[in-house]
């Protein structure tokens, strides 16, 4: 399985329902950024992804985007390809 990592905050509830949406697919382990503990985090995000909401996730080396482009990207059939990378 692809390695995952969330930029995330504490009370984001579209970081849990990316959560949950990956742990339906087997990803036990999200390397999770929490940008509200460590303003510099959110700095590098930015920079990372150009956007400032959270979550921002990465599967590998690929900006997937927030939840909302990470459950168009399962819909479309492309999530479990990505994971298995």
């Amino acid at each position: 399985m692809a390695n995952v990592l969330m930029y995330s905050s504490q009370v984001c509830p579209y970081c849990r329902m990316a959560e949950k949406l990956l742990a339906t697919k087997g990803i036990t382990e999200i390397e999770k950024v929490l940008i509200d503990l460590d303003p510099s985090k959110r700095e590098e995000m930015m920079q990372r992804t150009g956007r400032r909401t959270v979550p921002q996730i990465y599967i590998g080396d690929t900006h997937v985007g927030g939840f909302d482009d990470l459950s168009a990207l399962d819909k479309a059939g492309g999530l479990d390809k990505l994971l298995q990378q």
